[in-house]
């Protein structure tokens, strides 16, 4: 703001208003935070504007991500210059996969079945045991705004160490499989420059799948820069880097040519 940038925050749709919160769908997640820049927009001295840059941590880093891949054709009339992200949900079949025996990644998998099963009617009773619901149905009605409340949800969740799925994994089982596959975002534009930062110790968004999509994208020829944080956990990520990726989209507002380290 001391840069005279005006900042917009989306709630996303389900948070504070009528309805299940589409959590990991990437495209609604994306159309949100592309409305909120409409939406501030309307403030006076803000409407001739459209010059905008986004930037998200973990489900926030997968919906920068998608905003950079629907920007073009969602919002023809305002000009995306730069996406930046933080440990970015992106593998979602991994993520599932990997962390199903975590207490993070229990919590993860629970909110995300939870939310699709009313989002795309996928069958939530074919993949979590009876005994389970209860939890889940409790987790999906908390937040986390502090450290209190990861604490909370840590509590509530310990049941699903004993008693969650009905399958051995559901990345594996459709309609989750190809809903997994729809919500990894893919390559974005390649006139779209990125930044991306990870933690090394990252022990829910592992650092080799942020490094294989970063990896993927210079394949399909983006500019990329990539800041591989060592000894900085997910929950830290977003604030450890934060400075870099301020000054990143700065030089992107100036015209600056984007760096990359692909």
């Amino acid at each position: 703001m001391e840069r005279g940038y005006a900042i917009a925050a989306t709630d996303y749709p389900g948070l504070g208003t009528p309805g299940p919160h589409p959590y990991l769908v990437g495209e609604s997640e994306a159309r949100a935070v592309i409305d909120s820049v409409r939406a501030v927009r309307s403030f006076p001295g803000l409407e001739n504007s459209t010059r905008y840059a986004v930037w998200g941590h973990s489900q926030g880093g997968q919906a920068a991500l998608f905003t950079g891949i629907i920007a073009k054709s969602y919002a023809p009339e305002l000009q995306l210059v730069g996406v930046a992200a933080a440990a970015p949900a992106t593998d979602l079949g991994a993520l599932m996969t990997d962390d199903l025996n975590t207490a993070g990644g229990r919590n993860i998998t629970a909110m995300t079945i939870w939310s699709w099963a009313r989002v795309y009617g996928a069958p939530m009773d074919d993949v979590i045991e009876p005994a389970a619901m209860p939890t889940v149905n409790a987790l999906a009605e908390q937040c986390i705004e502090g450290a209190f409340d990861l604490y909370i949800r840590q509590k509530l969740s310990a049941p699903l160490a004993h008693t969650f799925l009905s399958v051995k994994n559901p990345a594996a089982v459709e309609p989750w499989k190809s809903l997994l596959l729809r919500n990894s975002p893919g390559n974005l534009p390649t006139d779209i420059p990125m930044f991306i930062s990870q933690g090394s110790s990252d022990g829910l968004v592992r650092p080799s799948i942020t490094d294989a999509y970063k990896n993927r994208l210079c394949k399909a020829g983006s500019k990329v820069e990539m800041l591989m944080m060592p000894g900085v956990s997910h929950g830290f990520i977003g604030y450890d880097s934060a400075d870099a990726a301020a000054g990143w989209m700065a030089d992107r507002f100036e015209g600056n040519a984007p760096p990359s380290n692909c």
